[in-house]
């Protein structure tokens, strides 16, 4: 079943930013057609999931990386939500950092073995989820800096101020996952 939404859901998307691209190339939009040929990218990207042995990701977190790729790529970028709406930005970083956690317990999941759980101290867990999301959330703001300088000047238009709000939520998105996992641990 995994596999058949990560294609499904990778062709449409693919098929929908490729539709995106010729039409920003068309109007000469060299920064809408950027970002469609980034979400072309990113939407292909789990297809490289159907070639592990052992896909740690449940169907929620595949269909959630399918709405973060979504709500940045169209909704944020090419029909302007970061711009009409302020919030937006912040919201996808708390979604980000939450998203990220989830991960971060599959990833637990998987490389853990069942029998050592037992052994593993809360702290642990709490600090992994939570360093993931915030690791993330670091190397997204790197990524839009890098992408002020080089191709755009709107990913941070509020300069340190939109920085700091981004960690702030990505941060609050990963400890409120941090603290789900640590207290349901006897459960993982």
């Amino acid at each position: 079943m995994k596999h058949k939404i990560i294609i499904i859901f990778s062709l449409v998307f693919i098929a929908f930013m490729t539709g995106l691209l010729i039409f920003y190339l068309k109007k000469d939009d060299s920064s809408r057609w950027m970002v469609a040929l980034g979400g072309i990218l990113v939407s292909a990207l789990p297809i490289s999931l159907l070639f592990v042995k052992n896909n740690p990701f449940n169907i929620p977190i595949i269909i959630g990386y399918y709405v973060f790729v979504f709500c940045t790529t169209f909704l944020g970028s090419i029909a302007n939500f970061y711009v009409d709406f302020k919030w937006w930005d912040s919201g996808l970083h708390f979604y980000k950092g939450i998203f990220v956690g989830f991960m971060g317990i599959a990833l637990y999941k998987l490389y853990i073995p069942q029998k050592a759980r037992k052994d593993v101290s809360r702290w642990v867990i709490f600090l992994f989820v939570l360093s993931l999301s915030v690791t993330a959330t670091v190397l997204w703001e790197i990524y839009e800096f890098a992408g002020d300088l080089t191709f755009t000047h709107t990913m941070q238009r509020g300069g340190n101020k939109d920085t700091m709000y981004d960690i702030i939520f990505g941060l609050t998105g990963g400890l409120l996952i941090s603290i789900y996992s640590s207290v349901q641990k006897l459960k993982l």
